[in-house]
């Protein structure tokens, strides 16, 4: 009779060992790796996909616009859109970030799903998803969906054909009550799991690498279900959400909170007797750290739409989630931000 040598790499069962000694259940296996680094209490990276226009495209004579010909020598045609393989090749082989981000379909499904939706076909051939040792998606997609409170009934639908392509993640804007998320939250969780998404699973659990029947069972929210892989966004950006921040932020579902900076620097901003925008940069920081109090308070982890000059002051303060812009003033600020965190 032959006896098999089976060989077990130290550091796998150094691991084991310990989980043993500990009387600790196992780490999950991880889908979406967000949510790993959320539970392990460490800093979150991501950048905004690349877009499909050249860099710098986005008029007559921009730069990355293709010269005209000849006889029109002033002229520039049409930027040529980049195929949505060679965007998702670039994203992919972007390692620092954590997750990528799409903020196109905030105002309307309809006009951004057909990209949205070739850009998720185009990363799952080039490869979004590890296999082995368990399925682990490389760059898990967070996108926003309109307004909740806008449409309810709508808002069902919209989030149910966004998650049906595979997002990992939903970000609900300019968020107001909490009724408004409870129900949006609703909406990303199965009839199933009490809420009110459609059985209709699309082309998610492919791109999860999943049977339909497992997806339904790993698509639910955390940390409402500590097993599940979909994490909601929801950002505070109007007066009216900063009055109900405090209701909003208790909200049980809310995987990260954020200040919609960008939005409320024009909520803060007036308009002077020579015609020029003045930002109220006291009332504007204040509101800021106004959701990030919010935040402390119902131990919800905090986001901010950070650049190279501000990130380590707000990790400092207590923001944890950052999302950069695509290119390289966005990866700056990513390399300082994952430097600071040790990570």
């Amino acid at each position: 009779m032959h006896s098999r040598l089976i060989v077990v790499p130290v550091g796998v069962f150094a691991a084991a060992l310990n989980t043993f000694a500990s009387g600790q259940p196992p780490p999950r296996q991880r889908l979406n790796p967000v949510i790993e680094l959320l539970e392990q209490k460490k800093p979150v990276f991501g950048v905004y996909a690349p877009s499909a226009l050249p860099p710098g495209a986005r008029g007559r004579g921009a730069a990355g616009q293709v010269p005209g010909g000849a006889g029109a020598p002033n002229e520039a045609a049409a930027p040529i859109p980049r195929p949505p393989m060679d965007l998702a090749r670039d994203a992919l082989a972007y390692k620092e970030a954590d997750f990528l981000f799409n903020g196109s379909m905030e105002g309307g499904v309809d006009r951004g799903l057909t990209a949205y939706t070739d850009f998720m076909k185009a990363t799952a051939d080039a490869g979004a998803l590890a296999r082995s040792p368990f399925p682990r998606l490389h760059h898990p997609m967070i996108v926003k969906t309109p307004k909740i409170a806008t449409d309810p009934g709508k808002a069902i639908d919209n989030i149910s054909r966004e998650l049906n392509v595979g997002a990992a993640g939903i970000m609900f804007v300019e968020a107001e009550s909490a009724e408004e998320v409870r129900h949006g939250l609703a909406a990303m969780r199965f009839a199933s799991n009490g809420g009110t998404r459609p059985d209709a699973a699309g082309s998610a659990p492919s791109y999860w690498g999943m049977t339909e029947h497992q997806y339904k069972q790993k698509a639910d929210l955390w940390p409402l279900n500590p097993d599940g892989e979909l994490i909601n966004w929801t950002i505070v950006e109007s007066r009216e959400g900063l009055a109900h921040v405090r209701e909003i932020a208790a909200v049980k579902g809310i995987g990260v909170l954020w200040p919609g900076a960008g939005t409320l620097r024009g909520v803060f901003s007036t308009t002077n007797a020579a015609g020029e925008r003045v930002l109220d940069t006291a009332g504007w920081e204040r509101a800021i750290q106004q959701v990030l109090a919010a935040c402390r308070e119902f131990h919800v982890p905090c986001g901010f739409p950070a650049n190279a000059n501000d990130i380590e002051l707000r990790m400092k303060q207590g923001f944890s989630v950052f999302v950069m812009n695509w290119g390289e003033a966005g990866f700056k600020a990513v390399s300082i931000g994952r430097a600071a965190a040790a990570r």
